[in-house]
C-alpha cells in the first residue's frame, strides 16, 4: 500500500493541533490530523474552563469540538490512528493502520501523566488508580477517594470528586500549592476534603483492587482506607523518543517560528519547551507553526 501524501500532517488533536489545522487548511494546504484517542487530549476532560478568551465558562470537550468543526469546515481531515513511527528525515508518519507523507509535520503530542513509581502502582491502574476524575470519578460515587498533588489538575480532580464521593483526601508533599487560589478556595469550601500536607505515599495495598494507602506525614506512618487514588503530580512530554533537540526535561526546543532542530518539522503546545502551558498558549503555538509551515512550503514551491 502506497503512502498517502499531504502538505501538512499534524500529530495530535489537542488545542495546538486543532488550531494548526485551522490555519493550515485555511491556507489551502492539504492537511491531516492524526489522533490516537479523543479530540482535545487533556483539555477535553476539563469540566470547567474560565480563562479562555471569549468564554466566561466552557467545558473542554465542547471547546475542542468547536475547534475541530472549524478545522473540518476549512477542509482538514482527521484519522483516529496510533502513531507507531515518525521518520522525520523523510517526513513520513507510520500508524497502526496506514503510512502518510507530508511536506511538513507539526508535532502536537502533548504530555502524559507522571507516575509515583512505587510498588503496586501498575497493578492497581484501572483498579482503583486513575489520573482523571472526570473520566473515572463515577466509579467512586459515595466512596472514599484520594488525590495526590498540589497543582491545578490535583485540585480540579479533588473538587470534582468532592461532589460525588463520601470523603476525599488531598495528599501533598508541602504546605504550598501551585494551583490557582480560587480553585484552592473552592476545594477548601467543599466540606468533605481532608488536606494531608507534608505527606508522601509510600505503599499501595489491596487484593484485586486498591484498598488502602500508606503515607508518611510529618515523619509518621498513617494508613488511609481508600477505594481510589487519583495521581496528579505533573506531566512529562510525549516525545516518542524523537531525534530532535530537547531541554533537560525532554521538552522539544523550537525557534520563535516553532520550528524544531530539523527543517520542516515544527512543534506546538505542551510538548514544546515553554514557560506557560495553557490552552491559549497552545493555540498560539499552533497558529504560528502552521503559518510558518505554509511559508516554508510556499517558498520551496517558488524555488522549484
Amino acid at each position: 500500500m502506497k503512502d498517502v501524501n499531504y502538505d501538512v500532517i499534524i500529530c495530535g488533536a489537542g488545542p495546538a493541533g486543532l488550531t494548526a489545522a485551522i490555519y493550515s487548511a485555511r491556507a489551502n494546504l492539504k492537511t491531516l490530523i492524526i489522533e490516537k484517542n479523543i479530540v482535545g487530549g487533556l483539555t477535553a476532560i476539563s469540566s470547567n474552563i474560565e480563562n479562555y478568551p471569549g468564554f466566561e465558562k466552557i467545558d473542554g470537550f465542547t471547546l475542542c469540538q468547536n475547534m475541530l468543526n472549524s478545522a473540518l469546515k476549512f477542509g482538514a481531515e482527521i484519522v483516529y490512528e496510533e502513531i507507531t513511527n515518525l521518520d522525520l528525515k523523510n517526513k513520513k508518519v507510520q500508524t497502526n493502520k496506514n503510512g502518510y507523507r507530508a511536506k511538513s509535520i507539526i508535532i502536537c503530542l502533548g504530555v502524559i501523566p507522571r507516575k509515583l513509581n512505587i510498588k503496586n502502582e501498575d497493578k492497581f491502574l484501572g483498579k482503583g488508580i486513575s489520573f482523571c476524575a472526570t473520566c473515572d470519578g463515577t466509579f467512586f460515587k459515595n466512596k472514599v477517594a484520594a488525590v495526590i498533588g498540589g497543582g491545578n489538575s490535583a485540585f480540579e480532580n479533588a473538587l470534582y470528586l468532592s461532589k460525588i464521593c463520601k470523603k476525599v483526601y488531598l495528599i501533598h508533599r508541602s504546605e504550598k500549592f501551585k494551583a490557582f487560589s480560587d480553585l484552592v478556595d473552592s476545594v477548601k469550601k467543599s466540606g468533605n476534603v481532608e488536606f494531608l500536607l507534608n505527606s508522601a505515599i509510600i505503599e499501595l495495598e489491596g487484593h484485586d483492587k486498591l484498598e488502602q494507602i500508606t503515607i508518611i506525614k510529618d515523619n509518621k506512618k498513617q494508613v488511609l482506607k481508600s477505594d481510589g487514588l487519583f495521581i496528579s503530580i505533573g506531566y512529562m512530554p510525549n516525545t516518542l523518543k524523537l531525534d530532535l533537540k530537547t531541554d533537560e526535561n525532554g521538552y522539544i526546543v523550537t525557534d520563535e517560528n516553532k520550528q524544531t532542530s530539523q527543517s520542516g518539522i515544527f512543534a506546538a503546545g505542551d510538548i514544546r519547551q515553554k514557560s506557560l502551558r495553557q490552552i491559549v498558549t497552545a493555540c498560539s503555538d499552533g497558529a504560528v507553526a502552521a503559518t510558518n509551515a505554509f511559508e516554508l512550503i510556499h517558498n520551496t514551491k517558488k524555488k522549484l
